[in-house]
């Protein structure tokens, strides 16, 4: 998810200006390895007429072919001598191919022109090093001339200075300069805003740029860790293609299913599916059912259908997808698709089938490599629900020997992989150790300011497994962490927080502070009720906790009306829930004794494991692998 949208400076600056559409395609396109005509947001509509001329490469030079219009050019003015020699230096860096001959040519300009008439070139310059990934300061200096040469009221200049603000934004970015970054692109998508509305050039103009800038705050809050910001700027990105591509265009089917990740990656499957459906509809139709681009939406498909927990479905397409890989020859692809199957058929509780395909992709891996940790991760996974706990300890054991010498070269999948284990490790009850792995694993992530929602998530479930061993006063500060870094990358009602505030309200209690665990059990009790339901498992035990929470101060007549509360809850699991319900009820008479003055057993209080927030690497995903949602109880 890099680089903007498309050729929109050649348009401003007339047909004379063809060396900046090659630039500009390069630079305003979603997909740099599309080169089809039809590509991404390209309009066929000739130039605008807003496109005034304005310095440097706005305008034909009348003394570009003086050889022709004057027989004598030694009777050429001083002034006429000028324009020609201008009229050179700009054809010179119009016909540079290279970046090296762009750079000379420009400096051979310095001499002639000013800088607000060097603002074009200083722009096409700009772009033309982001494009190539030189060094973002040199980007940076050349975005911030043309900023100077553009900074003004003149409304056929104003989609110019979006333009290099958006190339401001992409520098900081690459200097992860997040807040410059930030406020470049809300700049320009404010300038682009105001143009809209007052009709300036007409709509059609905008797009391409727009696309940009949204691509781009799309890419910063990414980097932030605001997941949730980022995907309202995809959606926007999508529908700018989907008025300015063919319906069914491949290019738009492969924006859906990028979509589609999007949504995949903070774990909102229900959103997720149409747009992959709607990517695979389009290249059925465009390419046939054995295109790669099938196989890929496949994949994805694969993904959401294991994170709706719709295993059958997602084992359908991935034996669907496995089967054009295989006759496409993409061995590597193949190989991470039997991994993915063999999770699948682990979810399905098929675990010999699941082992006897891991075993078929050994001898296809390299000894120290990545997937083949992946490979003895699942393999322990399928022994230890075989309660195989020697054998379990002994693949994650190999796998935590390849991954060791990973951590420098993939820091992040080295990070996921350490969480997938240390929930093994946590199902076999080895809890120091499954609390070890996690504190590499949030080594390696707290350096990378992009994975901000999956340090959140290890943050997390660190600090129930610290709470959980009784280690309270440590447990504390990684959950308020991750508490605060999940706000940030998923909202303030994703579900996860909600877990995480239920946790830190036990905590509380435990300190003996049933004030504070009181509000942090009400803040967890709102968030699962909207984001889960009320009558979910985990949003009932959320109420439970904050009950027992008012009774520890006392505030008996709150205590029992969410006592209540519950009891209405389950009522409505029916007779699934005839034992919590049973429980409930002695609860609530437990409270009404306390409350009349009686003497009364402790209350339970519930901790929810944190469900896994981010990737994990032992469920299929787009690039790697999906964790799945946990909604039991301890």
């Amino acid at each position: 998810m890099r680089k903007p949208p498309l050729p929109l400076l050649s348009r401003l600056c007339g047909d004379k200006r063809n060396s900046f559409a090659a630039l500009l395609s390069r630079n305003y396109v979603s997909n740099p390895s599309s080169s089809s005509s039809s590509s991404p947001l390209v309009s066929p509509t000739r130039p605008n007429s807003c496109a005034t001329t304005h310095g440097l490469l706005f305008k034909r030079n009348p003394f570009r072919n003086m050889d022709t219009l004057v027989e004598n050019p030694t009777q050429l003015s001083s002034r006429q001598r000028k324009l020609k020699e201008k009229s050179e230096l700009e054809e010179a860096f119009e016909s540079a191919k290279t970046t090296e001959e762009m750079l000379k040519a420009f400096k051979d300009m310095e001499s002639a022109f000013d800088e607000r008439e060097l603002g074009m070139a200083s722009l096409k310059l700009g772009l033309k090093l982001d494009q190539e990934g030189e060094e973002p300061e040199k980007v940076l200096s050349f975005a911030n001339r043309a900023l100077k040469a553009f900074d003004k009221d003149d409304k056929a200049v104003s989609l110019l200075l979006a333009m290099t603000l958006q190339l401001m934004g992409s520098a900081n970015h690459n200097l992860k300069r997040f807040a410059d970054s930030l406020g470049y692109l809300n700049m320009a998508n404010r300038i682009l805003c105001r143009l809209d509305n007052e009709g300036v050039c007409g709509g059609g103009d905008f797009r391409p740029v727009l696309h940009a800038v949204q691509l781009e705050l799309a890419n910063v809050k990414t980097a932030m860790g605001r997941r949730e910001e980022a995907l309202g700027h995809l959606r926007k990105c999508l529908e700018i293609k989907e008025v300015t591509l063919e319906k069914d265009s491949r290019e738009l089917g492969k924006a859906n299913r990028d979509m589609a990740e999007a949504y995949v990656a903070v774990l909102n499957f229900k959103e997720a599916l149409p747009f992959c459906m709607k990517a695979m509809e389009i290249h059925k139709k465009q390419l046939g059912q054995n295109s790669m681009e099938v196989a890929n939406d496949r994949r994805v498909l694969g993904v959401i259908y294991t994170g709706l927990e719709e295993h059958e479905k997602a084992l359908e397409q991935n034996e669907l997808s496995r089967k054009v890989l295989k006759n496409w020859g993409h061995s590597s692809d193949l190989i991470r698709a039997d991994i993915d199957a063999a999770n699948m058929q682990i979810a399905v509780g098929k675990y010999e089938t699941a082992i006897n395909t891991l075993k078929s992709v050994v001898p296809l891996t390299d000894k120290d490599s990545e997937t083949r940790a992946l490979v003895f991760i699942s393999m322990s996974k399928a022994l230890c629900n075989q309660e195989k706990f020697r054998d379990s300890k002994r693949c994650l054991e190999i796998a935590c020997g390849v991954l060791d010498k990973k951590e420098k070269v993939s820091p992040v999948e080295v990070a996921e992989a350490y969480s997938e284990i240390s929930m093994q490790y946590e199902t076999m009850n080895e809890f120091e150790t499954a609390i070890s792995l996690l504190k590499r694993s949030l080594t390696l992530l707290e350096k990378l300011p992009q994975e901000q929602h999956s340090e959140g998530s290890v943050s997390a479930r660190l600090g129930w497994l610290l709470l959980l061993t009784g280690k309270v006063a440590q447990a504390i500060p990684y959950l308020e962490s991750a508490a605060e870094r999940l706000k940030e990358s998923f909202g303030h009602i994703h579900f996860g927080v909600g877990y995480i505030y239920n946790n830190l309200g036990a905590a509380y209690l435990e300190l003996d502070r049933p004030q504070s665990a009181a509000q942090m059990f009400a803040v967890a009790k709102d968030i699962m009720d909207v984001s889960l339901g009320p009558h979910h498992a985990d949003s009932i035990e959320a109420c439970q906790n904050l009950s027992k929470a008012y009774g520890s101060i006392g505030s008996y007549a709150l205590a029992i009306e969410f006592q209540q509360r519950v009891i209405d809850a389950w009522e409505s699991h029916g007779s699934s829930a005839e034992d919590e319900l049973k429980e409930a009820h002695r609860l609530l008479e437990q409270l009404k004794k306390k409350a009349r003055g009686a003497s009364s057993n402790e209350l339970p209080t519930k901790l929810l494991p944190v469900p896994p927030t981010n990737v994990s690497s032992s469920s299929p995903q787009p690039d790697a692998l999906v964790g799945q949602k946990q909604s039991s109880t301890i």
